[in-house]
């Protein structure tokens, strides 16, 4: 666990990473605005403290510490909380899924990480190297920019998933592909896993849009919506995946059919073949006396060449009829 501080204002920027929390508290910026990172979320005593000097609520402190928390928006007396779900997914056959957690105060956003690592390099470049307008503006422009990372990323895990809906497609008429099955219902299992933290993250920055608090300022409000028309695509895009998902598996059942058709068609030939031939052996097979064809020193050859020939008749019959 460790602290990543940056502090700024519209002439100046620096960072530090620290890993201590009275480290981290010794160098808030008290002449601009502080952005505390907290990178992971092993030690709940440092966060707890931590807490307790910003004056956070308890319930607040729970939620950060619980990471399956359902994302969400809140509005508190001095700040804003808001849980969000960041999806790291790009190259990766499996996203893995973390829980974020962002206080906005007055002049300090806190993000509680549950891993160390994040999307966050270009904000961190974009106030150190003072692009953009994010230096100009307050926190509440920060908690956007964090919230639009966060969102960003979601189509990096897309493109990623998109590439593999492309490989199931091809898999899908892959007649001995024996792990397309499970590795399908993964995919499956993904896609409601993202469809489940989409809505929420929705409704959080619907709620955000609705909040009256002083924190968020009313020229704000276009980015929100902004990411907000991001998340209602990405739902979407959740949506059309798993629509081709569908498709595809009724592709690998078609095939799957198919084949199983054809093996059946295989053995019914068979079994067909063998029905009179099962007759005449069946026939020559009882244990009677008075039965003239066993004494004919031909009988045997004879009933050999009779079954070739109906053998035979048949398929050259079944080839006739293309079924064969």
């Amino acid at each position: 666990m460790n602290f990543s501080i940056i502090g700024y204002d519209p002439v100046s920027a620096w960072q530090r990473d620290m890993g201590t929390i009275d480290e981290a508290l010794a160098c808030r910026n008290n002449a601009g605005l502080t952005w505390i990172n907290v990178n992971g979320l092993e030690n709940p005593d440092d966060i707890r403290r931590l807490t307790e000097i910003y004056h956070i609520h308890p319930l607040t402190l729970e939620d950060i510490l619980d990471t399956d928390q359902r994302p969400k928006s809140e509005e508190f007396d001095s700040y804003i909380f808001m849980v969000l779900k960041a999806v790291h997914g790009q190259g990766k056959m499996e996203p893995e899924f973390e829980q974020i957690s962002l206080v906005l105060l007055n002049d300090t956003v806190i993000t509680f990480q549950e891993h160390v690592g994040d999307p966050f390099d270009g904000i961190r470049r974009r106030i150190l190297n003072n692009t953009g307008r994010i230096r100009k503006m307050g926190t509440d422009y920060l908690m956007y920019a964090i919230v639009d990372s966060i969102v960003d990323e979601y189509f990096l895990t897309f493109d990623s998933m998109g590439s593999q809906i492309e490989e199931f497609e091809d898999r899908a008429l892959d007649e001995h592909d024996e792990a397309f099955i499970p590795d399908l219902q993964r995919m499956k299992q993904n896609l409601i896993r993202l469809h489940r933290i989409f809505f929420p993250v929705r409704e959080s920055v619907v709620n955000a849009l609705r909040f009256e608090s002083e924190l968020i300022r009313s020229d704000l409000e276009p980015f929100l919506k902004d990411v907000l028309d991001n998340i209602v695509q990405a739902v979407e895009t959740v949506e059309s995946y798993r629509e081709l998902l569908s498709g595809v598996t009724e592709i690998n059942l078609s095939v799957t059919s198919n084949r199983m058709n054809r093996v059946m068609k295989v053995l019914t030939i068979i079994s067909t073949i063998f029905i009179p031939l099962t007759f005449i052996v069946g026939v020559y097979g009882m244990n009677f006396e008075n039965m003239p064809e066993l004494h004919y020193s031909l009988s045997y050859p004879i009933t050999w060449g009779v079954m070739v020939i109906i053998a035979s008749c048949m398929l050259i019959f079944f080839k006739h009829r293309h079924w064969l």
